[in-house]
């Protein structure tokens, strides 16, 4: 928690002010015993209306007087704490966006969404209850114990014992169940996780008739956070009758000792309902103090998870000046690159070399899993390469500033991402100065101008979270027009229109080729059909270049290219074997 306290430092004034305020209502708790005992031993004993009356009122004020400032110290400790939990998630969430997709690869989203809501939620609940409770019942136990000594030394001996043995109870507890609550919150992310698996992907759940497995996963999931919660929450358990036994022992010590004194005439009645009171009051704190340890447990190691995750840096740093232009000819250029992701065993690209000139389009093909949206991800500097380097128009990629880069390039990758709202704000996503115009330019590029005139509005037309009702093909073609919106020197488009039909697929090649020499064009395809009259094609297996060239050079040198083309043109096969035998 304390690496925490930064995002509290603009609340200091209402953190101080609340405790501060709940110990002025303590200190008129504490004077309330003190009060019925000379209502008893002045006021009922010599029967002295005048005595009970003014002590009546007394305790009238004060309970008022603590009342004011109990709602007080609520207000002050909410400010503060909704104050940092906003503070914290707005971190949170800043930072997140801050790491490279290597720690986003590494960490999970399921974690991160949880430590977003469920664990902020508690930091700001143990925060809350603590800048309220976290004094006051400790200040509680402890008044009372002085105040007892303050009445009878005695009987207060009791209060000494017993104190020490309650709290080395309460700590001891809070000790053994901050790891398993850490242990509850990491079960926590996996159902998490397992909710947002079946959730987006229940259409295939459903058509593979999985659904009575996919219960019984999840069943699995939640009973095992079910059983770490009962465990947990067993051991917590233990805390309220742990004190109560010990504090009714020393009430009845308490009362039979008190009890002496007043026969001996050391001590009065009213003194010892006083000394009574005061146990009853440390009863009652402790039993608050149960509750608080339980969520001061939870929210410790939630800070714990979320300050993990705050400590966490980013692998990729970018320079704070702009790259100077070097006016080369170069548009993209990998020289001897090799890049494995984090916690892989092997290279996904391998001592990879090319050279693309500007406005070129470049065709890239290869079997599933040969690396080609690695290649294409290091362009836009998604991942940084471990060997070798990439250059943008003839400087290296790592000298780029992140807003020029994301500037200089365009990407549109496999799964089509669309948000909540209208067209036109998913399109000026690209830019957000675009105007209407430069918009439908986009679109009709996109092949996706009929499809926006075809709905509701066109552009003011809602799409739901991730473009639910659009189908795959269009959702395509708004992604392809979000980034030709930004008018990019680089346009990566990563296997994005695999849901077209071969005649859109057609028109959106010939749309591209339209562009104008200015923009070099990386077209990401399984289909031959797709990259046939790209300029440079460029044939990856395995991590590897097995292949670069024109379409008809590939069919002369390259026997991967041969193969994946005679598998989508069978019949080419047979030709060529008959010209051959002629």
């Amino acid at each position: 928690m304390r690496r925490l306290a930064v995002y509290l430092r603009q609340y200091r004034k209402e953190s101080v002010l609340a405790p501060l305020f709940k110990l002025l209502e303590v200190v008129f708790d504490l004077l309330v015993p003190v009060v019925v005992a000379r209502m008893i031993d002045v006021g009922v004993a010599g029967n002295n209306r005048g005595v009970i009356g003014s002590c009546f009122a007394i305790l009238i004020g004060m309970a008022a007087v603590g009342l004011a400032c109990s709602i007080t110290a609520q207000f002050f400790a909410a400010k503060a704490s909704i104050g940092f939990a906003s503070n914290l998630r707005q971190a949170l969430f800043d930072h997140i966006q801050s790491l490279s997709f290597t720690e986003l690869d590494t960490l999970g989203s399921d974690t991160l969404i949880t430590r977003i809501t469920d664990d902020v939620n508690q930091v700001q609940n143990g925060l809350n209850l603590g800048l309220r409770l976290l004094l006051r019942s400790p200040f509680i136990v402890v008044g009372s114990m002085v105040m007892a000594f303050a009445i009878n030394v005695k009987s207060a001996l009791v209060f000494a014992v017993v104190v020490p043995i309650l709290f080395v109870i309460v700590f001891g507890i809070m000790l053994v169940s901050i790891p398993l609550f850490k242990k509850v919150q990491a079960a926590l992310d996996r159902v998490t996780g397992l909710t947002r698996e079946n959730l987006t992907g229940v259409r295939v759940i459903r058509a593979f008739c999985r659904e009575e497995k996919a219960v019984d996963e999840f069943e699995e999931k939640n009973k095992e956070l079910t059983r770490l919660n009962e465990f947990v929450g067993r051991i917590s358990a233990l805390l309220n009758p742990l004190t109560y036994v010990i504090i009714n022992v020393a009430a009845v010590f308490l009362i039979a000792r008190s009890g002496a004194q007043v026969n001996v005439g050391a001590m009065q009645q009213g003194q010892t309902v006083a000394m009574y009171n005061y146990m009853l009051q440390i009863i009652v704190e402790l039993i608050k103090l149960a509750s608080l340890i339980i969520t001061l447990n939870k929210s410790v190691a939630c800070a714990e998870r979320i300050a993990d995750i705050l400590d966490v840096k980013t692998s990729m740093t970018f320079p704070a000046a702009p790259a100077k232009e070097t006016g080369s000819d170069e548009a993209v250029a990998f020289d001897h690159v090799s890049f494995t992701y984090a916690g892989a065993g092997a290279e996904s690209l391998s001592d990879i070399s090319f050279t693309v000139k500007k406005g070129q389009t470049v065709g890239i093909i290869g079997g599933t899993g040969a690396g080609k949206s690695t290649l294409v991800s290091l362009i836009p500097r998604f991942y940084d390469a471990g060997k070798g380097s990439v250059r943008l128009d003839g400087a290296d990629v790592r000298s780029y500033s992140a807003e020029q880069l994301r500037k200089k390039v365009g990407i549109v990758q496999q799964r089509a991402q669309l948000f909540k709202g209208s067209i036109r704000e998913n399109l000026r996503w690209g830019d957000e100065t675009a105007e209407d115009a430069a918009l439908w330019q986009a679109l009709e590029t996109a092949q996706a101008k009929g499809v926006v005139e075809d709905k509701p509005g066109a552009l003011d037309f809602q799409l739901e979270q991730n473009g639910r009702n659009l189908s795959g093909g269009q959702k395509q073609r708004l992604t392809i027009a979000r980034a030709l919106v930004k008018k990019p020197e680089i346009l990566i488009l990563d296997d994005s229109a695999s849901a077209l039909d071969f005649a859109t697929d057609a028109a959106l090649r010939k749309a591209l080729k339209g562009l104008g020499g200015k923009t070099t064009t990386f077209l990401v395809s399984q289909r031959i059909s797709g990259i046939r009259q790209a300029d440079v094609i460029l044939v990856l297996g395995n991590g590897t270049l097995e292949g670069k060239g024109t379409h008809d050079e590939l069919m002369q040198s390259c026997p991967l290219y041969q193969e994946i083309y005679y598998s989508q043109f069978p019949e080419q096969r047979r030709v060529t074997a008959a010209e051959g035998v002629m």
